[in-house]
């Protein structure tokens, strides 16, 4: 009976050990350098945003006569890797804002290729934050691993322009800090 008390305990202990283990953090070796973060900066959130992105049918710029989808703006829940809800992010300008609602905005600096109807990876400065929180302090964040969110493939013309499109789409939102 001990003995078995004794192995059940044994278990029980690895078990928590294991749990509570530090999740692998995110590399950046298979990025392009274009979306790199900078030497100096640690990843400091691993975000998962799953969501949609609204498109509408627009005249197109410097293009009298021509139509083409214009991306309007994001809404996504942040996931945490355990999939619990962390936050969210939307825009315009585009937003991280975590449930202890601090929040960043931030400038895009660089895109890549993600794959035929995936949304580019991207890489954005953060403005300082808003409030006090997780997000105070976040200086970079890069889009990775990207699926879907692309501009319908709906005609767009002049006999729908206004109409708006909603596409789903998901990408990690890793967000870095000054290390």
């Amino acid at each position: 009976m001990l003995k078995s008390a004794l192995a059940a305990a044994a278990a029980l202990s690895l078990v928590a050990c294991a749990s509570t283990a530090p999740a692998p953090v995110f590399s950046q070796a298979s990025l392009p350098d274009a979306v790199k973060v900078p030497a100096g900066h640690k990843v400091a959130m691993e975000t998962v945003g799953v969501g949609e992105i609204t498109y509408e049918c627009r005249d197109k710029k410097d293009a009298p006569g021509q139509t083409e989808w214009v991306f309007v703006g994001p809404e996504a829940k942040l996931l945490d890797r355990a999939g619990k809800t962390v936050g969210r992010y939307y825009g315009p300008p585009a937003t991280w804002l975590s449930t202890d609602g601090s929040a960043v905005t931030a400038t895009q600096l660089a895109v890549a290729p993600a794959g035929a109807g995936n949304i580019p990876l991207q890489l954005v400065k953060a403005n300082p934050a808003t409030g006090m929180g997780a997000m105070t302090g976040v200086t970079y964040i890069q889009r990775v691993a990207t699926v879907g969110g692309v501009a319908p493939s709906a005609p767009c013309t002049a006999a729908t322009k206004g109409q708006k499109q909603i596409v789903k789409y998901q990408a990690d939102y890793i967000l870095y800090k000054a290390s």
